[in-house]
């Protein structure tokens, strides 16, 4: 018998880091991955599973309690430098990560359980923010608000393929909605950073039909696919709290 030196296998979520790397490594702010580069990353999310970043449906994060008025989700952080993110967002039925903006980001979004509900946005090409000249209900607020495309709104159910979104298409501005208890993989190049100009920005939507503005129109059928877009605080309310990772450990260098 030949004695062999086995080979340890390589996690998938050791493989996902080093081709992050790789495709990162000369990213920053509005740098989009050349198409191949965007293909090898969607293909090793598209396999990776539950199991292989050590999660499981039944885990706490999964749950809510009557006590909690709004469902509180969990950000399980698996690594993070200047040049990309990844980590795991953890939400029970209902929770909601709320509509919010990638400035200069490619993010790749990979569902590994669950039914998730996504709305994404773009902006609408060549329209800069307006201060709308009449507005429907009387509470929203006389502040800028921008015309946005919507992207996407549908429901989506593991195993999908990854989702992807690009700095200035692709629904740079999305909200996530728990169906049922799901759990989505995220990566994020570049990451956040406020002193890079790359913050997260919240925002609310409302209909077409609630403002006009000068100079801007939609054909009537055509107003469902646009709607129009106000920056806001954080949402009152919304608890993402980070805890350990629990899968396999990358190793760094």
């Amino acid at each position: 018998m030949k004695n062999r030196r086995r080979q340890k296998k390589t996690s998938s979520v050791q493989k996902l880091f080093k081709a992050c790397k790789e495709v990162f490594a000369y990213g920053g702010t509005g740098i989009v991955p050349p198409p191949q580069d965007i293909e090898k990353l969607r293909s090793i999310l598209d396999a990776i599973r539950p199991e292989d970043v050590g999660l499981k449906p039944e885990m706490p994060y999964f749950r809510t309690s009557h006590a909690q008025r709004i469902p509180r989700i969990t950000y399980l952080h698996i690594h993070e430098c200047e040049k990309f993110s990844m980590g795991i967002f953890c939400l029970p039925p209902s929770g909601v990560i709320p509509l919010h903006n990638h400035p200069g980001m490619t993010v790749f979004s990979k569902l590994l359980f669950g039914t998730m509900h996504i709305k994404s946005y773009d902006w609408a090409v060549d329209l800069p923010p307006h201060n709308p000249t009449s507005f429907q209900p009387t509470e929203i607020q006389s502040s800028e608000v921008r015309l946005a495309k919507v992207k996407v709104d549908a429901d989506f159910t593991a195993p999908c393929n990854t989702s992807i979104l690009y700095p200035a298409d692709g629904g740079n501005m999305h909200c996530f909605t728990a169906v049922t208890a799901c759990a989505v993989l995220d990566v994020l190049g570049p990451p956040y950073s406020d002193p890079l100009g790359r913050p997260c920005t919240y925002y609310l939507s409302y209909p077409f039909p609630s403002f006009s503005a000068d100079g801007v129109s939609v054909a009537e059928e055509e107003e469902k696919a646009f709607e129009w877009l106000q920056e806001s605080e954080k949402p009152e309310g919304l608890q993402v709290v980070g805890a350990m990772y629990g899968g396999p450990k990358i190793v760094e260098h």
